[in-house]
């Protein structure tokens, strides 16, 4: 039998979700609290990836069982697990659903603060950064959804067999002041650090050291960047996963006051 798991996490901690060598990660430790609680080895699939000190408002996980529990699963792992990782719903599904393969949309938001905040140094990231041309950037977000091979924008793109994603929606968001920023992305799936690499490329578009012309052209595959250097990790959050079967509201209520803010607070450019 496959159970749906659909968990939140803060990232600080953690060397990202997947199992490796370098680090303690999300995954890790839900394998360890189900072995605990189940008595017996266990391995789960997450939903995607997510980088070092990356967060996720909404995640899901599957895990395959013999039989069904007799007990209030939800409860036991809440109280093993660490308070930076939460439990919101175990779902029983009806044949074998993938939580991976059969997500048909990730969405993704990136905090920016510009001014310091001890407040927000793990929710955001800090650009000390004056007088960006958040017109440029607009300009240059706009773009993404017109191309698909994200190759120039990808770390590593030889460990993928294709660098094609399909992003639906992109934009940029502002507060009244203008000293804190949101981006926002969905799109089919993502390479690795495509998005912190697409930040950090707009932010250079934003200090004018990038032209929207070289930004295109690197979308256009016409040549690769001297250097990628991805944007800072804890400003960044997985905040939707959505499924042709299962389409959850984010559960937890500091991420989605920080992800669902009024209009009144968050002004698109």
């Amino acid at each position: 039998m496959r159970y749906f798991f659909h968990i939140g996490y803060n990232g600080v901690n953690y060397r990202g979700w997947q199992r490796h060598p370098y680090g303690i990660s999300v995954q890790q430790v839900l394998e360890e609290c189900l072995q605990r609680i189940l008595k017996a080895p266990v391995a789960i699939v997450g939903c995607g990836r997510t980088d070092a000190e990356v967060h996720a408002s909404q995640f899901f996980f599957h895990l395959d069982v013999e039989k069904p529990w007799e007990f209030d699963m939800l409860f036991r792992m809440n109280k093993v697990l660490p308070p930076d990782i939460a439990i919101f719903d175990v779902i029983p599904m009806e044949g074998l659903p993938h939580a991976r393969f059969d997500a048909v949309q990730r969405s993704y938001d990136y905090f920016i603060h510009t001014y310091k905040d001890p407040f927000l140094s793990n929710a955001s990231s800090l650009y000390l950064i004056r007088n960006l041309n958040l017109d440029a950037m607009k300009a240059a977000t706009a773009l993404l959804p017109l191309y698909s091979d994200y190759r120039c924008f990808c770390v590593t793109p030889a460990e993928h067999n294709t660098t094609i994603c399909h992003v639906t929606a992109a934009r940029w968001l502002s507060d009244s002041k203008g000293d804190r920023l949101r981006f926002q992305i969905s799109a089919n799936r993502y390479l690795s650090r495509m998005i912190r690499v697409i930040v950090g490329k707009l932010l250079q578009v934003g200090m004018g050291t990038l032209s929207i012309a070289e930004f295109e052209s690197y979308l256009a595959t016409e040549k690769a960047p001297k250097a990628l250097t991805p944007a800072y990790p804890q400003g960044l959050y997985l905040s939707k996963v959505t499924y042709p079967f299962l389409d959850l509201p984010v559960r937890s209520s500091f991420a989605a006051a920080l992800l669902h803010q009024s209009d009144s607070y968050w002004q698109a450019l």
